[in-house]
């Protein structure tokens, strides 16, 4: 069942059979604890012998360590085996409610939906249905594309928002009575999670109703004060490259179709989502910060101030004399970004007055991408919590930087004005609070 209007469709979604350990099951999202391969260690220890969705992705941890080609061939045949063996057991059409719960928050609530790629594009001018948040590193994009390209399943984290302050689409449906499909306490004190079935015509056609009255091109421009815009839907929030190569494959399938009506049919056109509304009370944008490896602290800060001198922006530091003196997120000043520092031997506050870009991570990404293209040795990592960048940029030949969340009520609107934010903007919470791999869906026809 599809509506094409809003890019909905209603997905058959395969879960564990009964008797699968779901706390070994489910595992984070590949993106995150990037620099922390112990994380993952621990992982692949506690899932030792058992079914596990760590079978069928590659931590990025990993990526500069693995053959692409022949993990890709043995995930592959992960996915093979727990479709033969019984591991995974369709639902029959349908959508998931979700309930997770972290350290942070007792609920964030989502739907598990699959979305038409036909109405997204990831390009930072996009004006689609469905859009990037974000800007999409192309780079990043092959390792996911070599696994994805034959794949016969997916397994997403991917969550895309929708903007619906009066609540109509998914907090209702925590009011219906539905069969509990799965009640899981997530490994490594994540949290906890419980998906919901629902899988009645009525259900469906009252969420694919609320969603078009969300996309109601009239309502669009009065609720945004924005005229001739087209109408945007859903944001991304998590996945942002998990999207953008279902997206890549899907372009790849038609041009490589001979039948060009028949393979509009194709499960790839889709790819399983799930559905958070930017409003709800237990989502929180948390920021993403930067840590750059193997370079020189005194080099980068002299760098960096010519940089900023040739675009016609003054730059200078405070320094202080340990990272507990320094103030993380200072008060916003007009016409200035102040972006606080942590490094090997030295520590402070860099300002940067005029600054060209609306945003300290724009200002500050900007820099980062020209110095590592110029210094081959250097590489950046993008890190969720404050601690976890005061550990690694006071390590020799670090440096940590210190960004500021954005409003999520601001994103919407954003998007539709300006276009996709500088990538790494923002975080939809700690990584002990991004989405479990899960769910699965065939996307081989």
């Amino acid at each position: 069942m599809t509506f094409k209007d809003i890019a909905l469709c209603v997905p058959e979604i395969l879960l564990p059979a009964p008797g699968v350990d779901l706390t070994k099951w489910a595992v984070v999202a590949c993106d995150q604890y990037t620099s922390q391969p112990q994380y993952w260690e621990e992982v692949k220890e506690l899932v030792s012998g058992n079914p596990s969705t760590l079978d069928l992705i590659i931590p990025e941890a990993y990526l500069e360590q693995v053959d692409h080609e022949s993990s890709a061939e043995t995930i592959l045949s992960h996915m093979d085996k727990y479709l033969s063996d019984g591991t995974l057991s369709p639902q029959g059409p349908g959508f998931i409610l979700v309930d997770r719960k972290t350290s942070h928050v007792p609920s964030r609530k989502g739907l598990m939906v699959a979305l038409d790629l036909e109405h997204y594009d990831f390009s930072e001018d996009s004006t689609s249905l469905i859009r990037a948040t974000e800007g999409t590193v192309l780079d990043r994009l092959p390792p996911r594309v070599k696994i994805r390209r034959y794949a016969p399943l997916e397994v997403p984290h991917i969550m895309v928002l929708i903007d619906d302050p009066d609540a109509t689409v998914i907090e209702p449906l925590f009011q219906k009575e539905l069969k509990k499909v799965y009640d899981v306490e997530l490994m490594m004190n994540s949290g906890h999670v419980t998906g919901y079935m629902i899988d009645d015509e009525e259900t469906i056609a009252q969420i694919a109703g609320n969603l078009a009255r969300l996309a109601d091109a009239e309502a669009f421009g009065r609720k945004y004060q924005v005229q001739e815009k087209n109408v945007l839907l859903y944001a991304m929030g998590d996945g942002n490259h998990s999207l953008a190569t279902a997206k890549t494959i899907w372009e790849m399938i038609k041009e490589e179709a001979s039948d060009k009506e028949a393979v509009m049919n194709h499960p790839a056109r889709y790819s399983l989502v799930e559905l958070v509304n930017v409003h709800d009370a237990g989502l929180e944008f948390e920021p993403i910060h930067r840590v750059i490896f193997g370079i020189s602290a005194h080099d980068l800060l002299k760098k960096m101030k010519l940089y900023y001198a040739k675009q016609g922006s003054s730059f200078s530091y405070i320094p202080c004399s340990r990272p507990a003196e320094l103030n993380l997120f200072p008060q916003r000043k007009a016409g200035m970004h102040q972006i606080p520092f942590v490094s090997g031997k030295t520590c402070g506050t860099i300002s940067i007055k005029d600054p060209k870009l609306n945003l300290e991570v724009g200002t500050l990404q900007q820099f980062l991408d020209e110095y590592v293209h110029d210094n081959k040795q250097a590489r950046i990592d993008y890190i969720h919590g404050e601690d976890i960048v005061t550990a690694l940029g006071t390590a020799s030949g670090n440096m940590g930087f210190f960004l500021p969340a954005i409003s999520k009520h601001d994103l919407f609107k954003t998007i539709i004005v300006d276009g996709a934010l500088p990538r790494k903007t923002f975080s939809m919470g700690n990584a002990d609070e991004k989405r479990f791999y899960l769910e699965c869906r065939k996307i081989s026809s």
